[in-house]
């Protein structure tokens, strides 16, 4: 039988190491998904419901919030817009987001919202995509900065909460209020460039984001249970979201099933609000993988998948970017996606890109392997850090490989 160069004994090694972890309570269940040369391996183990809760056993079409996931979707988006010339690369982005003209930069990180000096120069499209428009997530402990606190209560940055954020031209005013914390251009800053590029395709596709990666995304790919919310019909197979309870350390749910993701949101977020499946994702994953198209679908041309999946920052952009330590030694970033620039591990393999979920998922394609890995798990991370379930899944797939 054909595994696509994945020995039987690595996927079974993967599963009794992935039901290691359900059994010890890390994960109430979780779906893999290791895709290589066309062969698709899926394994589900445990429940949708931690702690003997009941809920429904997990299954390859289990729904998930997959938050951060959404960010190489949304970049995708944005490339097909820029195909079609709705926007170039390096025009400012004023025209179509004039909230964001005339941009004023704070003096220093610790400075009051009013100390600020004017940019200087505009914020472009590859500023967005690249995560370099100068303002994202502060990495350090909450109530540190002033703008730490604005940025949580003005565009509601933080865990992914659906239906806290208000309707984007009010969430573009509240940003056009926010002065940036780095010169347009000058250093990586998480988050907050995927939920303006979202608004950017909107608006020069002059219908909702959902409407357009519906139209031009998730239908040709057949990705049937993605979307920025849960229709009712649906919600068996979609289950509680956990984290650890800051207040007792202890696991509690932080959604539940008919909660924040069980309707539409006002603010379709670009950096974190879609659900999926893993065998949707693993579509959006291979037509990335195959140059831009799969099944007859062409979402992109190849040169576009080159050029976002190429490393696009330089060192002075990398350098104090704030997530992991040593991160950018071995990474870099491309457009909307991590990419592999040095092989430090086992299942670094120079060239693959992809990226993780906070609220417990992941995805990295790999061209030189010709393979997409996938783990979806409803247990949000605790630190930047991959969890140990993450870690074990991806030497398991890498260790498989048999030619």
């Amino acid at each position: 039988m054909s595994t696509g160069g994945l020995s039987e004994r690595g996927l079974r090694r993967m599963h009794a190491v992935m039901s290691a972890h359900v059994e010890r309570g890390d994960v109430p269940g979780l779906v893999t998904l290791v895709s290589r040369r066309g062969e698709v391996h899926v394994d589900a183990v445990g429940t949708t419901a931690a702690g003997g809760g009941g809920g429904e056993a997990m299954a390859a079409d289990t729904i998930f919030r997959i938050s951060s996931m959404t960010k190489p979707v949304t970049a995708v988006a944005t490339l097909v817009l820029l195909e079609e010339c709705a926007f170039r690369l390096d025009e400012p982005v004023a025209r179509l987001l004039p909230e964001l003209a005339d941009r004023r930069v704070l003096r220093r990180l610790d400075s009051p919202l009013s100390d600020a000096v004017p940019a200087d120069r505009p914020v472009t499209v590859r500023d967005l995509l690249t995560f370099t428009m100068g303002l994202g997530s502060v990495l350090a402990a909450p109530g540190t900065y002033p703008i730490q606190a604005a940025l949580v209560e003005q565009l509601n940055d933080g865990p992914p909460s659906p239906q806290a954020a208000p309707d984007p031209d009010e969430w573009m005013r509240r940003l056009g209020e926010l002065p940036l914390v780095a010169q347009p251009g000058e250093r990586w800053m998480y988050n907050t460039s995927a939920d303006v590029l979202g608004v950017l395709v909107a608006r020069a596709a002059g219908m909702p984001l959902e409407a357009f990666l519906r139209e031009r995304i998730f239908e040709p790919l057949g990705m049937i249970d993605t979307g920025f919310s849960v229709p009712g019909s649906k919600l068996t197979r979609f289950g509680p979201s956990y984290w650890t309870d800051p207040a007792t350390s202890r696991l509690g749910v932080y959604d539940e099933a008919e909660g924040l993701w069980s309707r539409p949101p006002k603010f379709a977020s670009g950096a974190g609000g879609l659900v999926s499946t893993a065998v949707d994702y693993a579509a959006f994953g291979e037509m990335l993988l195959n140059g831009g198209k799969r099944l007859g679908a062409q979402i992109l041309s190849r040169p576009t998948v080159e050029l976002m999946t190429a490393d696009q920052l330089s060192e002075g952009q990398k350098a104090g970017a704030g997530l992991l330590e040593g991160y950018f030694e071995s990474h870099g970033w491309g457009f909307g996606v991590s990419v592999v620039t040095k092989r430090r591990d086992l299942c670094d393999s120079v060239g693959k890109y992809g990226w993780d979920g906070g609220m417990g998922t992941s995805w990295y394609s790999d061209p030189r392997e010709d393979m997409v890995t996938i783990l979806m798990t409803p247990r949000m991370w605790t630190s930047p850090e991959p969890p140990g379930v993450l870690r074990d899944f991806w030497t398991l797939a890498y260790a498989a490989i048999e030619d």
